[in-house]
């Protein structure tokens, strides 16, 4: 196995402030692994040279997880997919392609109930 590229990265993110979660929820949340520019955002052509390595785990407060793999649309929209080839399970990452993955910054994820919550980049570290 050939190593990774220098700017793979480990992110968390976890649950911001909501109405649910008015102090947000870290035992909500991502951990996913991807290539990073100098800008913080994803990285695609890297990604597209080693996406068999970009993973992510799905975690939630009732001990529930999901694993699966970050994937990108043909038009540029990164996804969670956790069952290739089955759409309804996938979550759509707001604008992730523009996104700067650093801590403190916040993100949009569109889960597989269609519904929008927002994450804080907690850590991004390297793998």
């Amino acid at each position: 196995m050939s190593a990774l590229p220098n700017n793979f990265r480990r992110i968390r993110l976890e649950l911001a402030r909501e109405p649910k979660h008015p102090a947000g929820n870290p035992r909500n949340g991502y951990e996913f692994a991807v290539p990073l520019a100098a800008n913080g955002s994803i990285d695609a052509e890297t990604w597209r040279k080693h996406r068999d390595h970009c993973r992510v785990r799905r975690f939630r407060d009732d001990g529930e997880q999901r694993l699966g793999r970050v994937a990108r649309k043909p038009g540029g929209e990164w996804f969670f997919d956790y069952e290739p080839g089955n759409e309804a399970d996938d979550e759509v990452g707001f604008r992730f392609g523009e996104e700067a993955f650093v801590p403190g910054e916040y993100v949009s994820v569109r889960n597989d109930d269609d519904e929008v919550h927002v994450y804080r980049v907690v850590t991004v570290e390297p793998v």
